[in-house]
């Protein structure tokens, strides 16, 4: 079960613990909350084995604050500046777990990737280890653009999880993960530090939900 599931269960759970200590005080039926938390329960059970916990998701992004919001755009822009700069095509991209739902994606948003024109690029196995080194920089570029902007990253497990599956297909040791990972970092948090101007428009730019079209446009006009 998912992380997002396991939170809302262990809610349910404190929410029906402290009614057995409210109700009495407010005059409620004991029965009331009890029937809404085991709904509730209910609900994220079928969530979880028919909609791969799509509508937990849905309804956590719903309620998250604005400060985490602002948080997905800084990161989002991060893995679009750098794909844009270093030739990974964008297909799409999505801020909140609706807009992904609504573009036919898991998750809570992303950057979306031209599979169809990534596969031309790797077809020739002698360029796969400059386009893994490219793809791997665009991954860690999220928690870099956090990083810079908040000091620290809260996102970006997806992100170590694709980086490190994309090492294992391509054969690289696992004791050499974290030194690829710490690499890969470093090199989108440069790109970053170098093109802020680019990165800040850009921001901007996402913040409206401009076009894909329209963000490489107003990326490639603040690139130095």
């Amino acid at each position: 079960m998912e992380q997002t599931a396991l939170n809302l269960i262990a809610i349910a759970v404190f929410s029906i613990t402290l009614s057995v200590f409210v109700t009495p005080l407010l005059s409620i039926s004991p029965f009331v909350p009890a029937l809404a938390t085991f709904s509730l329960l209910g609900l994220v059970t079928v969530d979880n084995l028919t909609f791969n916990n799509r509508g937990v998701t849905l309804l956590l992004d719903a309620f998250s604050p604005s400060k985490h919001r602002q948080r997905v755009i800084y990161h989002e822009a991060g893995h679009f500046l750098t794909a844009y700069i270093l030739g990974i095509p964008i297909a799409s991209y999505s801020l909140t777990a609706w807009e992904a739902f609504r573009q036919g994606q898991e998750g809570v948003g992303g950057v979306q990737f031209d599979i169809a024109d990534l596969e031309q690029k790797v077809k020739n196995f002698t360029d796969f280890p400059a386009f893994l080194e490219r793809i791997s920089t665009v991954w860690m570029a999220g928690i870099a653009a956090e990083t810079l902007v908040y000091g620290k990253a809260a996102g970006g497990e997806s992100d170590r999880f694709y980086l490190q599956s994309a090492l294992k297909l391509a054969g690289v040791p696992e004791n050499n993960y974290a030194q690829k990972e710490r690499w890969s970092l470093l090199q989108a948090k440069t790109l970053l530090e170098k093109q802020q101007t680019a990165y800040q428009a850009l921001v901007i730019a996402m913040e409206k939900r401009a076009s894909v079209e329209e963000c490489c446009r107003v990326i490639s006009e603040s690139l130095v």
